[in-house]
């Protein structure tokens, strides 16, 4: 496999990328590979690459861990 950066791909190519990444995005589904197809629309029209689209996909996960409380100024311990 080559490199998936979009200075190395065409658009044609990243639609590709995408499709094969998430399946098939024309079956009967429950609805969720469109949602993934949209979530990576920014890489396929060139705006924004893959990885950034993942990373900041994974970072709107809670973790499980306790945090500190935020209070007036600033945070609490």
């Amino acid at each position: 496999m080559g490199s998936i950066l979009i200075k190395d791909t065409t658009r044609e190519e990243r639609e590709q990328i995408v499709a094969e990444s998430v399946g098939n995005i024309s079956g009967a589904c429950d609805g969720c590979a469109a949602g993934l197809i949209d979530m990576y629309q920014d890489y396929i029209d060139g705006k924004k690459e893959i990885r950034d689209i993942n990373m900041e996909f994974r970072a709107h996960y809670e973790s499980g861990m306790e945090v500190p409380e935020k209070s007036e100024c600033g945070y609490a311990r």
